[in-house]
């Protein structure tokens, strides 16, 4: 029989196996015999056997475990592997979309408008209608384009501009540009060049919208208006060409409105604005004004082409259906019209233009609303 192994002290057990007689394993002391059933450690091994082995790194480590194959009394089964707990906070939402370069405005009356650069490129002026088209008279017909080599990258190049084209402060002939570049062409209009994702693009897209439109009717602010109009004013004094500006008031809104409530005040409002956008050339700018106003800048238009299209849109409306608490309501238009090359030379060429149309706005409705004026009476 051996002896004790050192270091186990006093309570440890002899584990070798039995004698050749069949004798149990003994005591170092050899005064009490252990026996291990045969059977009690076969039901140890099957249940250690049936429990499932714990992922890596989870669930009781080699120094918890008896050791079962030579263990003196009852068997302990392994504890149940851990688990993880549901997360309660979903994963953050993946990013959809490919990656693509986009040019946004940071100044002017359009600051916020967002374009995308397909793999052909995009053309920067004021006669690029097939690219980014800047109205600005500071910025030439054909100004800059942006390029994409054949490794994806992009890069500005000027074509010779008459004010120049700058990333950052720097007056460029040819440059790559990374995202977060600052382009300024010309003195003072700024662009960002970036490389944004569908996500970041719509939302950006849907920001610039809120704030150059109004909420209830689509048409355009008063705000945009009024820089569209001075931009206009300016490059129609360059170039001499002529402009127009018809202001349209609502007839009978505030009738409507008190006999019908304001909600059918408000659908005849959208109606006006709706059927004002389907009659008027694309190239102009239709903007709510105020209440029951509504304004049409119409660049390239001298008074008597304006004339014609006030008539066409006062007889638009007048024709078109329009129905409230059940009944058939008329709803009709006075329009007041003025031209710019009425006006003297002027700094305030934008506030005189206004104020002439406004004049004849009044003249018309006062001369029995539903009709057009463009002259004074």
């Amino acid at each position: 029989m051996t002896g004790p192994r050192r270091g186990m002290g006093s309570e440890a057990w002899n584990t070798q196996g039995r004698s050749g007689n069949g004798a149990s394993p003994r005591s170092p002391r050899g005064d009490c015999t252990v026996r291990v059933p045969a059977g009690l450690r076969r039901v140890a091994l099957r249940a250690i056997a049936s429990n499932d082995a714990p992922p890596s790194g989870v669930g009781p480590t080699a120094e918890d475990t008896p050791p079962y194959g030579n263990a003196v009394g009852p068997a302990v089964a392994p504890a149940e592997p851990s688990r993880r707990p549901t997360p309660l906070l979903p994963p953050a939402p993946a990013m959809s979309g490919a990656t693509r370069a986009t040019l946004t405005r940071l100044t002017g009356a359009e600051a916020g408008r967002m374009v995308v650069i397909g793999p052909e490129g995009v053309l920067i002026g004021r006669h690029a209608h097939d690219g980014l088209l800047l109205e600005e008279t500071e910025v030439s017909r054909q100004h800059a384009r942006i390029a994409v080599g054949p490794d994806g990258s992009f890069y500005l190049e000027d074509l010779g501009s008459t004010n120049g084209t700058f990333v950052g402060e720097e007056r460029i002939d040819w440059a790559p540009l990374v995202s977060g570049d600052c382009i300024r062409l010309g003195p003072r209009l700024r662009l960002r060049f970036a490389l944004t994702d569908e996500t970041e693009e719509s939302l950006q897209r849907k920001l610039y919208e809120s704030s150059v439109r109004d909420s209830l009717t689509q048409a355009f602010t008063r705000r945009y208006l009024t820089e569209r109009l001075a931009k206009e004013v300016s490059r129609s004094r360059a170039t001499t060409a002529d402009a127009a500006l018809l202001v349209i008031d609502v007839d009978g809104l505030k009738q409507l409105n008190d006999r019908y409530g304001h909600l059918a005040g408000d659908r005849a409002l959208c109606a006006v604005a709706a059927r004002i956008g389907a009659l008027m050339p694309a190239e102009n700018v239709l903007a709510r004004y105020g209440g029951d106003e509504f304004v049409v800048l119409a660049p390239g238009l001298g008074l008597t082409a304006a004339t014609l299209l006030g008539r066409r849109l006062r007889e638009g409306i007048a024709q078109n259906h329009f129905s409230a608490g059940g009944h058939d309501v008329a709803i009709t238009v006075s329009i007041g019209i003025a031209a710019l090359s009425e006006l003297s030379e002027g700094a305030s060429a934008a506030t005189e233009l206004f104020a002439l149309a406004d004049g004849r706005l009044y003249s018309a409705k006062s001369s029995g609303r539903n009709r057009v004026c463009a002259s004074v009476a």
